[in-house]
């Protein structure tokens, strides 16, 4: 049986001339970061900011278990200062969470949180935090 004709676009690399035989991988969409934020502060309702200025969108995630918050990077225009900053609106969220060795965060509220996970798809991040039982 013939071997079917590949599409011109897949006969090589894009470096080179070279047909690789159709064994080119696909790179990894998601990639694991194991560099956390430092500190995260609450900026206005449902979003914190790090370090870096970068701005994370924050929605607590209803589990039916331990509490967790889902946290996106996201692009924003950031305002002045004094315009961005609410009072938060909900007594559960911290106003701050601090990075601790072993992949946790302490809050503000002096509760540990665990890092469940923390992923970087297509130039966005994402962590999942959730709360420790003997917080």
């Amino acid at each position: 049986m013939p071997r079917p004709k590949k599409p011109e676009a897949l006969r090589s690399c894009g470096c080179c001339s070279l047909d690789h035989g159709w064994i080119m991988a696909e790179l990894p969409s998601k990639v694991h970061l194991n560099s956390h934020p430092i500190c995260l502060r609450i900026r206005r309702p449902s979003v914190y900011e790090d370090q870096n200025d970068r701005m994370w969108l924050h929605v607590v995630m209803d589990t039916g278990g331990d509490q967790q918050v889902w946290l996106c990077q996201v692009n924003m225009i950031r305002e002045h200062n004094a315009l961005t900053f609410c009072p938060l609106n909900s007594s559960t969220m911290p106003m701050m969470w601090m990075l601790h060795p072993g992949s946790q965060y302490l809050d503000s509220m002096g509760q540990f949180w665990r890092i469940v996970h923390h992923v970087k798809e297509d130039d966005m991040e994402e962590m999942i935090l959730e709360m420790m039982d003997d917080s």
